[in-house]
Protein backbone atom coordinates (compact mmCIF):
# COMPACT_ATOMS: atom_id res chain seq x y z
CA UNK A 1 0.00 0.00 0.00
CA UNK A 2 1.19 3.51 -0.79
CA UNK A 3 1.82 5.91 2.06
CA UNK A 4 -1.16 7.78 3.45
CA UNK A 5 -1.25 11.10 1.61
CA UNK A 6 -2.14 14.27 3.53
CA UNK A 7 -2.82 17.87 2.51
CA UNK A 8 -2.72 20.60 5.16
CA UNK A 9 -4.91 23.69 4.69
CA UNK A 10 -3.68 26.47 6.95
CA UNK A 11 -0.05 26.45 8.09
CA UNK A 12 -0.35 28.43 11.32
CA UNK A 13 0.43 27.19 14.81
CA UNK A 14 -1.80 24.12 14.55
CA UNK A 15 -1.31 23.30 10.87
CA UNK A 16 2.43 23.75 11.13
CA UNK A 17 2.50 21.58 14.24
CA UNK A 18 0.58 18.83 12.45
CA UNK A 19 3.12 19.00 9.62
CA UNK A 20 6.01 18.64 12.10
CA UNK A 21 4.35 15.66 13.78
CA UNK A 22 3.48 13.85 10.56
CA UNK A 23 7.03 14.22 9.28
CA UNK A 24 8.16 12.08 12.24
CA UNK A 25 5.72 9.26 11.42
CA UNK A 26 6.09 6.23 9.17
CA UNK A 27 3.79 5.48 6.28
CA UNK A 28 2.51 9.03 5.71
CA UNK A 29 3.44 11.79 3.25
CA UNK A 30 2.50 15.45 3.19
CA UNK A 31 1.73 15.92 -0.51
CA UNK A 32 0.42 19.49 -0.43
CA UNK A 33 -0.18 22.62 1.62
CA UNK A 34 -2.93 25.12 0.88
CA UNK A 35 -2.48 28.69 1.99
CA UNK A 36 -3.01 32.28 0.99
CA UNK A 37 -1.28 35.62 0.57
CA UNK A 38 2.49 35.84 0.87
CA UNK A 39 2.85 32.14 1.73
CA UNK A 40 1.79 31.00 -1.73
CA UNK A 41 4.79 29.89 -3.75
CA UNK A 42 6.95 29.47 -0.65
CA UNK A 43 8.22 26.20 0.79
CA UNK A 44 6.32 24.53 3.62
CA UNK A 45 9.68 24.20 5.37
CA UNK A 46 9.92 27.99 5.64
CA UNK A 47 7.02 27.93 8.12
CA UNK A 48 7.58 24.81 10.26
CA UNK A 49 10.23 23.67 12.72
CA UNK A 50 11.40 20.59 10.84
CA UNK A 51 14.30 21.20 8.41
CA UNK A 52 13.78 20.06 4.84
CA UNK A 53 16.90 17.90 4.73
CA UNK A 54 16.74 15.52 1.79
CA UNK A 55 12.95 15.43 1.69
CA UNK A 56 11.16 16.55 -1.48
CA UNK A 57 9.99 20.13 -1.21
CA UNK A 58 6.32 20.98 -0.66
CA UNK A 59 5.32 24.31 -2.18
CA UNK A 60 2.34 26.15 -0.70
CA UNK A 61 -0.42 26.77 -3.22
CA UNK A 62 -3.93 28.17 -3.46
CA UNK A 63 -6.57 25.68 -2.23
CA UNK A 64 -8.09 25.18 -5.67
CA UNK A 65 -4.66 24.33 -7.07
CA UNK A 66 -3.71 21.89 -4.31
CA UNK A 67 -6.95 20.17 -3.31
CA UNK A 68 -8.09 18.19 -6.32
CA UNK A 69 -9.77 14.80 -6.82
CA UNK A 70 -7.30 11.99 -6.07
CA UNK A 71 -4.66 14.36 -4.67
CA UNK A 72 -4.75 12.98 -1.12
CA UNK A 73 -6.47 10.63 1.27
CA UNK A 74 -7.29 13.38 3.73
CA UNK A 75 -7.11 17.16 4.22
CA UNK A 76 -6.27 18.64 7.62
CA UNK A 77 -8.23 21.91 7.80
CA UNK A 78 -6.75 24.35 10.33
CA UNK A 79 -8.24 27.72 9.44
CA UNK A 80 -11.32 28.44 11.56
CA UNK A 81 -13.01 27.99 14.94
CA UNK A 82 -16.65 28.23 13.86
CA UNK A 83 -18.78 25.84 11.81
CA UNK A 84 -20.33 28.58 9.66
CA UNK A 85 -16.93 29.96 8.69
CA UNK A 86 -15.41 26.55 8.02
CA UNK A 87 -18.44 25.25 6.13
CA UNK A 88 -17.48 26.39 2.60
CA UNK A 89 -13.97 25.01 2.98
CA UNK A 90 -15.19 21.65 4.26
CA UNK A 91 -17.76 21.50 1.47
CA UNK A 92 -15.06 22.19 -1.12
CA UNK A 93 -12.76 19.50 0.29
CA UNK A 94 -15.46 16.84 0.37
CA UNK A 95 -16.70 17.69 -3.11
CA UNK A 96 -13.23 16.79 -4.35
CA UNK A 97 -13.81 13.31 -2.91
CA UNK A 98 -11.32 13.72 -0.04
CA UNK A 99 -11.79 13.02 3.68
CA UNK A 100 -11.35 15.90 6.12
CA UNK A 101 -10.32 16.49 9.72
CA UNK A 102 -10.80 20.04 11.01
CA UNK A 103 -9.55 21.67 14.19
CA UNK A 104 -12.54 24.06 14.20
CA UNK A 105 -13.80 23.89 17.78
CA UNK A 106 -17.53 24.02 16.96
CA UNK A 107 -17.07 21.11 14.58
CA UNK A 108 -16.31 18.80 17.53
CA UNK A 109 -20.10 18.50 17.91
CA UNK A 110 -21.77 20.80 15.36
CA UNK A 111 -25.20 19.35 16.15
CA UNK A 112 -25.16 21.45 19.34
CA UNK A 113 -25.48 24.89 17.74
CA UNK A 114 -25.69 24.31 14.00
CA UNK A 115 -27.95 21.28 13.47
CA UNK A 116 -28.95 22.32 9.94
CA UNK A 117 -25.33 22.79 8.84
CA UNK A 118 -24.41 19.51 10.54
CA UNK A 119 -27.12 17.72 8.55
CA UNK A 120 -25.93 19.39 5.34
CA UNK A 121 -22.31 18.41 5.99
CA UNK A 122 -23.38 14.84 6.66
CA UNK A 123 -25.30 14.82 3.37
CA UNK A 124 -22.35 16.23 1.41
CA UNK A 125 -19.97 13.71 2.95
CA UNK A 126 -22.21 10.77 2.09
CA UNK A 127 -22.86 12.00 -1.43
CA UNK A 128 -19.11 12.13 -2.03
CA UNK A 129 -18.22 8.92 -0.19
CA UNK A 130 -15.98 10.60 2.39
CA UNK A 131 -15.80 11.21 6.13
CA UNK A 132 -15.55 14.43 8.14
CA UNK A 133 -14.45 14.93 11.75
CA UNK A 134 -13.85 17.93 13.97
CA UNK A 135 -11.54 17.31 16.91
CA UNK A 136 -8.83 18.70 19.15
CA UNK A 137 -7.74 18.72 22.75
CA UNK A 138 -10.77 20.73 23.88
CA UNK A 139 -13.41 20.24 22.69
CA UNK A 140 -12.72 16.74 21.45
CA UNK A 141 -11.01 15.08 24.39
CA UNK A 142 -10.31 16.66 27.77
CA UNK A 143 -13.64 18.24 28.77
CA UNK A 144 -15.97 15.84 26.96
CA UNK A 145 -14.69 12.50 25.65
CA UNK A 146 -12.56 11.96 28.76
CA UNK A 147 -15.62 12.64 30.92
CA UNK A 148 -17.65 10.10 28.95
CA UNK A 149 -14.93 7.47 29.27
CA UNK A 150 -14.97 7.85 33.06
CA UNK A 151 -18.75 7.37 33.15
CA UNK A 152 -18.16 3.96 31.56
CA UNK A 153 -17.26 2.58 35.00
CA UNK A 154 -20.34 4.03 36.68
CA UNK A 155 -23.74 2.56 37.47
CA UNK A 156 -25.43 5.96 37.62
CA UNK A 157 -24.45 9.62 37.17
CA UNK A 158 -25.92 12.53 39.14
CA UNK A 159 -23.73 15.55 38.43
CA UNK A 160 -20.63 16.32 36.35
CA UNK A 161 -17.93 18.97 36.76
CA UNK A 162 -15.35 19.24 33.97
CA UNK A 163 -12.53 21.65 34.77
CA UNK A 164 -9.51 22.66 32.73
CA UNK A 165 -6.97 25.20 33.96
CA UNK A 166 -4.68 25.78 31.05
CA UNK A 167 -2.14 27.90 29.24
CA UNK A 168 -3.00 29.65 25.99
CA UNK A 169 0.66 30.23 25.13
CA UNK A 170 0.98 27.48 22.45
CA UNK A 171 -1.88 28.84 20.34
CA UNK A 172 -1.72 31.19 17.39
CA UNK A 173 -2.96 34.69 16.52
CA UNK A 174 -6.58 33.62 15.91
CA UNK A 175 -6.93 32.28 19.45
CA UNK A 176 -5.15 35.33 20.90
CA UNK A 177 -7.72 37.54 19.18
CA UNK A 178 -10.68 35.40 20.25
CA UNK A 179 -9.50 35.59 23.88
CA UNK A 180 -8.85 39.34 23.80
CA UNK A 181 -5.24 38.90 24.86
CA UNK A 182 -3.64 42.28 25.52
CA UNK A 183 -6.79 44.41 25.56
CA UNK A 184 -7.82 46.55 28.53
CA UNK A 185 -10.36 45.40 31.11
CA UNK A 186 -12.73 48.11 29.90
CA UNK A 187 -12.43 46.96 26.29
CA UNK A 188 -13.02 43.37 27.42
CA UNK A 189 -16.39 44.25 28.89
CA UNK A 190 -17.32 46.34 25.86
CA UNK A 191 -16.56 43.42 23.57
CA UNK A 192 -18.38 41.04 25.89
CA UNK A 193 -21.49 43.19 25.43
CA UNK A 194 -20.95 43.34 21.66
CA UNK A 195 -20.01 47.02 21.74
CA UNK A 196 -16.24 46.90 21.40
CA UNK A 197 -14.00 47.15 18.35
CA UNK A 198 -13.43 43.42 17.96
CA UNK A 199 -14.98 40.00 18.47
CA UNK A 200 -14.52 38.27 21.82
CA UNK A 201 -15.45 34.62 21.82
CA UNK A 202 -13.35 33.31 24.67
CA UNK A 203 -13.29 29.53 24.72
CA UNK A 204 -15.19 28.05 21.79
CA UNK A 205 -16.74 24.66 22.51
CA UNK A 206 -18.71 24.63 25.77
CA UNK A 207 -22.03 24.07 24.03
CA UNK A 208 -20.45 21.29 21.99
CA UNK A 209 -18.86 19.57 25.00
CA UNK A 210 -22.04 19.69 27.09
CA UNK A 211 -24.14 18.38 24.20
CA UNK A 212 -21.65 15.58 23.51
CA UNK A 213 -21.65 14.51 27.16
CA UNK A 214 -25.43 14.68 27.47
CA UNK A 215 -26.08 12.79 24.25
CA UNK A 216 -23.39 10.27 25.13
CA UNK A 217 -25.02 9.19 28.40
CA UNK A 218 -28.64 9.85 27.48
CA UNK A 219 -29.32 13.05 29.39
CA UNK A 220 -31.51 15.84 28.05
CA UNK A 221 -30.14 19.35 28.51
CA UNK A 222 -33.03 21.78 28.43
CA UNK A 223 -31.00 24.96 28.98
CA UNK A 224 -27.40 26.01 28.34
CA UNK A 225 -25.70 29.15 29.67
CA UNK A 226 -22.13 30.43 29.81
CA UNK A 227 -20.24 33.45 31.07
CA UNK A 228 -16.75 34.92 30.91
CA UNK A 229 -14.62 37.26 33.00
CA UNK A 230 -11.21 38.79 32.20
CA UNK A 231 -8.01 37.55 33.80
CA UNK A 232 -6.08 40.79 34.36
CA UNK A 233 -2.33 40.42 34.74
CA UNK A 234 -0.16 42.23 37.29
CA UNK A 235 2.99 41.69 35.22
CA UNK A 236 3.90 41.85 31.55
CA UNK A 237 3.39 38.47 29.87
CA UNK A 238 4.60 37.43 26.44
CA UNK A 239 3.84 34.20 24.55
CA UNK A 240 4.91 33.26 21.01
CA UNK A 241 1.74 34.79 19.54
CA UNK A 242 0.44 37.13 22.23
CA UNK A 243 1.41 39.90 24.64
CA UNK A 244 -0.39 41.34 27.66
CA UNK A 245 1.04 44.34 29.49
CA UNK A 246 0.52 44.66 33.23
CA UNK A 247 -3.03 45.84 33.89
CA UNK A 248 -4.41 44.34 30.68
CA UNK A 249 -6.16 41.09 29.83
CA UNK A 250 -4.03 37.92 29.83
CA UNK A 251 -6.87 35.43 29.45
CA UNK A 252 -10.46 34.51 30.09
CA UNK A 253 -12.09 32.73 33.03
CA UNK A 254 -15.06 30.93 31.51
CA UNK A 255 -17.85 28.85 32.95
CA UNK A 256 -20.82 27.06 31.43
CA UNK A 257 -23.80 25.19 32.80
CA UNK A 258 -26.22 22.62 31.42
CA UNK A 259 -29.64 22.27 33.07
CA UNK A 260 -32.27 19.56 32.85
CA UNK A 261 -36.00 20.20 32.36
CA UNK A 262 -36.45 20.57 36.12
CA UNK A 263 -33.98 23.48 36.19
CA UNK A 264 -31.30 21.44 37.91
CA UNK A 265 -27.68 22.05 36.88
CA UNK A 266 -26.35 18.64 35.86
CA UNK A 267 -23.18 19.58 33.94
CA UNK A 268 -20.68 22.31 34.89
CA UNK A 269 -17.75 23.53 32.82
CA UNK A 270 -14.99 25.56 34.49
CA UNK A 271 -12.21 26.78 32.23
CA UNK A 272 -9.80 29.58 33.22
CA UNK A 273 -7.17 29.96 30.50
CA UNK A 274 -4.40 32.50 30.04
CA UNK A 275 -1.00 33.06 28.50
CA UNK A 276 2.05 32.22 30.65
CA UNK A 277 0.11 31.22 33.82
CA UNK A 278 3.31 29.96 35.46
CA UNK A 279 4.58 33.56 35.63
CA UNK A 280 1.98 34.30 38.30
CA UNK A 281 2.07 30.97 40.11
CA UNK A 282 -1.03 29.41 38.56
CA UNK A 283 -0.87 25.60 38.51
CA UNK A 284 -2.50 24.18 35.40
CA UNK A 285 -4.43 20.93 35.39
CA UNK A 286 -7.33 18.85 34.07
CA UNK A 287 -10.06 17.61 36.38
CA UNK A 288 -13.10 15.34 36.03
CA UNK A 289 -15.37 15.29 39.08
CA UNK A 290 -18.46 13.11 38.78
CA UNK A 291 -21.02 12.47 41.50
CA UNK A 292 -22.67 9.08 41.17
CA UNK A 293 -22.02 5.40 41.79
CA UNK A 294 -19.09 5.21 42.16
CA UNK A 295 -17.85 8.80 42.43
CA UNK A 296 -15.03 9.89 40.09
CA UNK A 297 -12.34 12.43 41.00
CA UNK A 298 -9.67 12.52 38.31
CA UNK A 299 -6.78 14.98 38.55
CA UNK A 300 -4.03 15.45 35.98
CA UNK A 301 -1.63 18.27 36.78
CA UNK A 302 -0.03 20.04 35.06
CA UNK A 303 -2.47 20.21 32.16
CA UNK A 304 -2.09 18.35 28.90
CA UNK A 305 -0.45 20.97 26.70
CA UNK A 306 -3.16 22.41 24.47
CA UNK A 307 -0.94 22.89 21.45
CA UNK A 308 0.63 19.45 21.19
CA UNK A 309 -2.65 17.95 22.41
CA UNK A 310 -4.68 19.42 19.53
CA UNK A 311 -1.98 18.58 17.01
CA UNK A 312 -1.78 14.98 18.19
CA UNK A 313 -5.55 14.50 18.33
CA UNK A 314 -5.91 15.65 14.72
CA UNK A 315 -2.98 13.57 13.44
CA UNK A 316 -3.81 10.45 15.43
CA UNK A 317 -7.41 10.36 14.20
CA UNK A 318 -6.36 10.13 10.53
CA UNK A 319 -6.74 6.32 10.30
CA UNK A 320 -10.12 6.33 12.06
CA UNK A 321 -11.49 8.94 9.66
CA UNK A 322 -10.16 7.22 6.54
CA UNK A 323 -11.59 3.88 7.69
CA UNK A 324 -14.97 5.30 8.71
CA UNK A 325 -18.20 4.94 6.79
CA UNK A 326 -19.00 8.12 4.83
CA UNK A 327 -20.64 10.94 6.76
CA UNK A 328 -20.15 13.51 9.49
CA UNK A 329 -18.53 11.99 12.55
CA UNK A 330 -17.77 13.04 16.12
CA UNK A 331 -15.56 11.53 18.78
CA UNK A 332 -18.65 9.55 19.86
CA UNK A 333 -18.94 7.71 16.55
CA UNK A 334 -15.33 6.69 15.88
CA UNK A 335 -12.89 4.34 17.66
CA UNK A 336 -11.06 6.03 20.52
CA UNK A 337 -7.93 8.05 19.76
CA UNK A 338 -4.56 6.46 20.36
CA UNK A 339 -0.97 7.37 19.50
CA UNK A 340 0.47 6.08 16.21
CA UNK A 341 3.83 4.57 17.13
CA UNK A 342 4.16 2.21 14.17
CA UNK A 343 3.51 2.52 10.45
CA UNK A 344 0.29 4.45 9.79
CA UNK A 345 -0.48 2.20 6.83
CA UNK A 346 -0.98 -0.70 9.24
CA UNK A 347 -4.03 1.15 10.62
CA UNK A 348 -5.65 1.76 7.21
CA UNK A 349 -8.29 -0.41 5.55
CA UNK A 350 -6.95 -0.75 1.96
CA UNK A 351 -10.49 -0.63 0.59
CA UNK A 352 -11.05 2.81 2.16
CA UNK A 353 -7.83 4.41 0.99
CA UNK A 354 -8.42 7.07 -1.69
CA UNK A 355 -4.94 7.27 -3.20
CA UNK A 356 -3.92 3.68 -3.98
Amino acid sequence: MENVKVIIWGLGAMGGGIADMLLKKKGVDIVGVAGRGAKIGKSMYDYIKTPKGDRPDVIIGAPEDVIKPGAADIVMLCTDSFTKEAFPRMKFIMEQGINCITSAEEMAYPQAQNPELAAELDKIAKENGVSLLGTGINPGLIMDLLVLIWTGCMEDVEHIVSRRVNSLSPFGPAVMSEQGIGITKEEFYLRKEGKGSGHLSGHVGFAESIAMIADGIGWEVDKFTQDMEPIVTDVDRKSPYGFAAAGNNAGVAMKAWGYNKDGECIIEMDHPQQIEPEQVGVQTGDYVIIKGTPNVNMVNSPEIDGGIGTIAMCANMIPQVINANPGLHTMLTLPVPRAIMGDMRDRIDPEKKIVK
